[in-house]
């Protein structure tokens, strides 16, 4: 009796220390050991809202074979029973029970047990058991000590659930108080912010200190897809995990329920089963596990869905997704007031953007009208675009047929950046340009790296830094005319309206670099129709007049044939033939013959033009290419084009520009003197010489790739005297020439001057014999050609009609110094020894050189 009188004082100072029931249950349980044998001990309480008994405290010290209910029916249960009748109930012999259903019991082995009502003096608890393997191990002499611990208990209990009341209504106030400060807190970051992404920033920290959230969003409902988008995102753990561009869908998401059904939905626990979407998958990859998603609806108009995501199961209650759903209706109204004003500010983003193109198409337009210069144009253009566009490089490539390639015309570019010369050739194969070339379509690349870029235009803009960029085609009146460019240093640095915008912009552009185009090839055509004009009015002053080739000799005959051969190709032909054979009339009949007769036969006689002239006399110069330069001038390959280019006297080209002249005529391409832009042209070439090339190609004085590019089909002309019963045919042409053109009638020629004319040598050729008759004429007062003999008749009876060169060549410095005496040395001019001999000024020149004539002094 001492020692349960003991245990009972020890008890009531366990229930003073404890304020847990269940560390104040395991100590009472090892204080009744000491005293009375038991091997489970539980306290039942009553539930009044589910009307059951429910075990919170139990103590067992048998093996469990199956798991304890945690609920008890009050009317078929011993603590049911004693609980609602207030009186212990002692059942000695479970074996024997019949009143209640005792399977659990007997599953454990359980015999006898004892309960009492657990009451205190203020309410009915529940009851207090204990329970033994062995049968009638209570008897009812055990009813007053077990009864006083069930009062002991009872007082225990009864405290422990006061404090836990008192405990919970002081967390549901804090948790109030809490709420209330939350919700304002909401509300002072709905009225203050309207950017999306702050006010879900601002909402979620507040979200941390209430709730068990991890993670928090706002989804729109976008009506172009019919899918929620991802508007916002605070999730500081990886932000990579969703992006704004990520769509939810309505059918088989938890924010797609909510947004349609415009109710809260409340996700216990997450399950890898329940979605086959990828951003669900990936959610519960990440490790959520449970979430809260809340319709945000205002004016009764769905906008969206709130979206909050915890790492723990039953993360959320109801009281939780209760308050997310007010939150909710606050949050509703700032998106309204965000979309709005987001709505408004696009708005007058649009107004300003239109506003500054429009600005933009006029001043393109103006800079249209007022440039018919494609680098001013250009560069005007480069200059509004960058007002909008914050672009790097600005550039304008036109297309060439003959190569397929583009022409770089001119690039506008920024900083540091490489500077791509005017006329660079750029491939069209594999690049943007080329590719928004065939396709009609404006082609750009947001993002360019080491892969794409392919070509070395490319690569040479990637190392300098261009990040993005694109092509857009000038196309004006259904023809292609090139491509207009950009780049950036930054990447997608052109929008799709930026894209819209620049191809406006190439229409304008097309338009001007159509009109560009044209202005300039008006210029250059009135320049070089004004070339042609000065041209030929200069071959007027020269002509020598002759119609056609006159003779019949078997010589000629194969001459003419070599022509009529040749005439219908493009090769290059070179003339041989001494001075005055005719070479230019041959070159002529090859022009007159060929498919470009139609076109202009242009001539350039090599020895008559100063040595610092000839180059731009060949291919024209740029204004202030060399002193006294005041004006652009197209050269002779330049006026040729689609025609033929005549090079007489070709040998005395100087050496330093035969390797211009030989890229001409393999590339059919030059620069103008001070022009770094390449001039592509088609000119046949015909040259002619009365040199021995070969001779001057060993002595170094004549390039021999060159002598080979122009020896295509040499034609040599044999000299008069090799000709001869041609001379009476000449004689006779020239008379009727002269005569009609002198208003005589010269119907006879002496038989004795139609002999000397035949049998003399003629040096000078067929010119000197023109000249000879046309003298004749103006002195002849009758209709018979009065001819002087006796000026024949020396050299008819030369040692040159022999065919020795050497002594050929002294008759000939003989007869130029015997003319040369009677003009008094007067080589030019009407009366001068050139006119006389039928050689031009300089051809003379030539020859006294090299026969070694110099004037006395």
């Amino acid at each position: 009796m001492l020692d349960q009188y003991q245990a009972l004082l020890e008890m009531s100072e366990a229930i003073a220390a404890h304020r847990d029931p269940a560390a104040l249950f395991r100590d009472l349980a090892e204080l009744l050991r000491r005293v009375i044998q038991f091997d489970f001990i539980f306290v039942a309480l009553h539930d009044p809202i589910a009307n059951c008994m429910r075990l919170p405290l139990v103590e067992i010290t048998i093996p469990l074979k199956a798991a304890l209910p945690d609920e008890l029916p009050i009317e078929t249960t011993p603590a049911g029973w004693v609980w609602r009748n207030q009186q212990p109930l002692l059942i000695s012999d479970v074996t024997q029970e019949t009143r209640f259903p005792l399977e659990m019991v007997r599953l454990h082995g359980i015999k006898s047990f004892y309960t009492f009502p657990l009451t205190s003096a203020s309410r009915r608890l529940g009851a207090l058991g204990i329970g033994s393997l062995t049968e009638l191990a209570y008897r009812e002499a055990d009813q007053e000590f077990l009864q006083q611990v069930t009062n002991q208990v009872a007082v225990a209990v009864d405290n422990a659930l006061n404090f836990q009341q008192a405990t919970a209504a002081q967390e549901q106030l804090t948790r109030e108080r809490d709420l209330s400060r939350l919700l304002l807190e909401v509300n002072n970051a709905v009225v203050s912010r309207l950017d999306l992404q702050e006010l879900l920033a601002a909402i979620s920290a507040c979200f941390r200190r209430v709730l068990s959230s991890d993670f928090a969003g706002i989804a729109l409902y976008d009506l172009d897809v019919g899918q929620l988008r991802v508007h916002a995102l605070d999730y500081e753990q990886n932000q990579e995990l969703f992006g704004t561009t990520d769509l939810i869908p309505l059918e088989g998401t938890a924010p797609g329920k909510a947004f349609t059904t415009r109710k809260t939905v409340l996700l216990r626990r997450f399950k890898q089963t329940e979605s086959s979407l990828e951003i669900v998958r990936r959610a519960i990859a990440v490790g959520f596990k449970s979430g809260c998603h809340v319709p945000l609806i205002s004016h009764d108009q769905a906008l969206g869905t709130l979206d909050v995501l915890s790492f723990r199961e039953d993360a959320f209650s109801e009281a939780d997704a209760e308050l997310l759903t007010q939150i909710g209706q606050q949050i509703a109204i700032a998106v309204e007031n965000a979309l709005n004003f987001e709505s408004a500010r696009a708005a007058q983003q649009q107004f300003a953007r239109e506003r500054d193109r429009t600005q933009l198409m006029l001043e393109i337009n103006n800079a249209v009208v007022s440039y018919l210069s494609l680098r001013d144009l250009v560069r005007a253009t480069s200059s509004c675009l960058r007002e909008v566009l914050r672009h790097d490089v600005t550039g304008i490539s036109l297309y060439e047929p003959e190569t397929n390639q583009f022409r770089a015309y001119l690039f506008d570019v920024q900083g540091d950046l490489p500077v791509i010369e005017e006329g660079t050739p750029l491939p069209v194969e594999g690049t943007v340009g080329g590719l928004a070339f065939t396709s009609g379509q404006p082609v750009f690349i947001n993002r360019i790296d080491a892969e794409t870029a392919t070509t070395d235009l490319d690569r040479r803009y990637y190392e300098a830094g261009m990040r993005s960029g694109g092509c857009v085609p000038l196309v004006s009146h259904g023809r292609k005319l090139g491509v207009l460019g950009v780049a950036s240093y930054r990447e997608d640095a052109f929008s799709e309206a930026d894209q819209e915008l620049l191809v406006h912009i190439a229409n304008q552009i097309a338009i001007a670099v159509e009109n560009s185009l044209a202005y300039r090839e008006i210029e250059t055509l009135k320049n070089k129709l004004n070339e042609e004009k000065l041209y030929l009015e200069d071959e007027i002053r020269s002509e020598r007049n002759f119609e056609e080739i006159i003779g019949a000799s078997p010589t000629l005959k194969r001459i003419l044939k070599q022509v009529e051969t040749v005439a219908p190709t493009d090769s290059a032909v070179l003339i041989r033939g001494e001075t005055g054979t005719g070479k230019e009339l041959v070159a002529r009949a090859i022009h007159s013959l060929s498919e470009r007769r139609e076109r202009t036969l242009v001539k350039l006689n090599c020895a008559a033009i100063p040595t610092g002239l000839l180059e731009s006399e060949l291919f024209g110069h740029e204004k202030g290419a060399f002193t006294g330069a005041i004006a652009q001038r197209i050269g002779r390959f330049e006026l040729a084009h689609k025609g033929t280019l005549f090079l007489d006297e070709v040998g005395d080209i100087p050496l330093e520009l035969q390797p211009k002249l030989l890229r001409v005529l393999q590339e059919q391409e030059f620069e103008r003197l001070g022009s770094a832009r390449t001039q592509r042209v088609d000119v046949r070439m015909v040259a002619a010489t009365n040199c021995d090339l070969e001779q001057m190609v060993a002595g170094k004085q004549f390039r021999g790739d060159l002598f080979y590019r122009l020896n295509v089909f040499p034609i040599t002309i044999p000299p008069l005297r090799e000709r001869r019963e041609d001379i009476p045919l000449l004689v006779r042409a020239f008379a009727q020439r002269f005569a009609h053109r002198m208003k005589k009638s010269i119907d006879r020629i002496p038989t004795e001057a139609m002999t000397a004319l035949t049998q003399y040598h003629w040096p000078g050729n067929v010119r000197e014999l023109e000249n000879l008759i046309e003298r004749a004429v103006i002195l002849s007062p009758g209709p018979e050609l009065e001819i002087s003999i006796t000026e024949l008749k020396p050299a008819a009876s030369s040692p040159a009609e022999k065919s020795s060169a050497l002594t050929l060549e002294a008759a000939e410095r003989e007869h130029i110094l015997r003319v040369l005496r009677e003009t008094d040395w007067v080589v030019s001019g009407p009366a001068g020894a050139a006119a006389r001999l039928g050689m031009n000024r300089s051809t003379l020149q030539s020859r006294m050189r090299k026969l070694g004539i110099a004037r006395p002094k």
